[in-house]
């Protein structure tokens, strides 16, 4: 099968103003074969990001029960199983190296994992001189209970995020998006999502689980929303029945999946090709100031926002300085930028002169970093 054989049976391509590299045949397609092969064939640096959700080698010996002795649709498949931890090793260790050659300078790998396999990934990844950005707990709403063996519940999965490597600074990290989506404060390393439940679970037509560990939509959602802007190119080493699809058709993202499990591959493709990407509007996300224009201080005299002699002093009034004609300011013996002066006159070894000094204007002190949004919104 050719890279882009699956894609061409069943078109799940993404909005054509969202395709970062057009004429890529394996945009946007799910791979049939071994995902370290598979990856070889790719472009050298073409990815953006890598979601990977690996075999966890959970060493399952027989079948786990309920206390109703009814089944537990439990993870007893060939693919998680390996004949030692040195094969297991051996394995991680292929695959994160095919992995780093496809991802770009500046991208970034999410690995998730259980206690059963996340540390000897992560040994391993630093190995290979990955660099460990953070580490992130899913935290399950709805854990499955222990059904076997004298120790706590398992409700968490760890995902790692890190770089290519050290050197890796200007990787994609949407702060102000997940401040908005934690309510205005820090996104914190702790998630609590519930596992994938309800409908959106895939099953087949004896109502049986199609893939028994299945993502949810949310968490992906997350993790692409984190690390991503639209256009980007995602790709899955271990597609399963296609989440990382499906959320990154819906938000935008391009992607490409690696599967060669016939079964998960059929059910990825009726499940993308069903999912309606969001409109250009709906994917705008929120940005800090320091993504918008850089607009100097001396502008605002250039604009007529302020005067030079104008006094500034601080939100309480307590220190003034005079602002001069090419944008400077001095406050008694204090001389130089907003930033400068601001942690003379305090003290202090930096400031952030644009909240620190305000203006007077009809008898109210105004923050001088209004008439920078002022300015920015008159040029967008």
């Amino acid at each position: 099968m050719t890279l882009s054989t699956a894609f061409a049976e069943n078109p799940v391509q993404q909005p054509s103003s969202y395709v970062s590299q057009s004429g890529a045949d394996w945009l946007n397609t799910i791979i049939a074969g071994d995902c370290v092969a598979s990856m070889e064939k790719l472009p050298a640096a073409s990815i953006d990001v890598i979601f990977a959700d690996p075999p966890y080698n959970l060493q399952l010996e027989g079948d786990l029960h309920r206390p109703d002795q009814s089944k537990v649709d439990a993870v007893d498949d060939a693919w998680d199983q390996f004949s030692s931890f040195e094969a297991y090793d051996a394995f991680t260790r292929a695959w994160l190296l095919a992995a780093r050659r496809v991802l770009k300078p500046n991208g970034t790998i999410w690995v998730i994992g259980s206690y059963h396999n996340i540390f000897r990934v992560g040994a391993l990844m630093q190995d290979l001189r990955f660099w460990m950005l953070n580490d992130v707990i899913w935290r399950k709403a709805n854990p499955m209970p222990n059904f076997r063996g004298r120790r706590f519940t398992n409700a968490h999965e760890t995902m790692i995020w890190a770089s290519r490597d050290q050197e890796a600074k200007r990787y994609t990290f949407n702060y102000e998006a997940m401040k908005m989506l934690n309510d205005g404060t820090q996104m914190r390393s702790d998630w609590h999502i519930p596992i994938c439940n309800g409908s959106e679970r895939l099953k087949d037509e004896n109502g049986q689980k199609v893939h028994p560990t299945q993502k949810p939509e949310a968490l992906l959602q997350r993790v692409l929303l984190t690390s991503t802007k639209p256009g980007d190119v995602v790709l899955d080493p271990f597609f399963g029945t296609g989440t990382t699809g499906a959320v990154a058709k819906l938000l935008g993202r391009n992607f490409v999946g690696i599967e060669r499990d016939r079964g998960y591959r059929e059910a990825a493709l009726a499940r993308i090709a069903a999912v309606e990407p969001l409109n250009e509007d709906a994917l705008v996300i929120s940005a800090g100031k320091r993504a918008a224009p850089r607009i100097p201080f001396g502008r605002l005299l250039e604009s007529g926002l302020l005067t030079a002699g104008e006094q500034l002093t601080d939100a309480k009034g307590r220190n003034e300085a005079t602002i001069r004609v090419d944008g400077s300011l001095v406050s008694g013996s204090h001389t130089g930028s907003i930033h400068k002066v601001g942690a003379l006159v305090q003290g202090f070894e930096a400031c952030n002169g644009w909240t620190y000094w305000h203006v007077e204007r009809a008898g109210k002190r105004i923050c001088v970093d209004e008439f920078r949004d002022e300015i920015r919104a008159l040029a967008s």
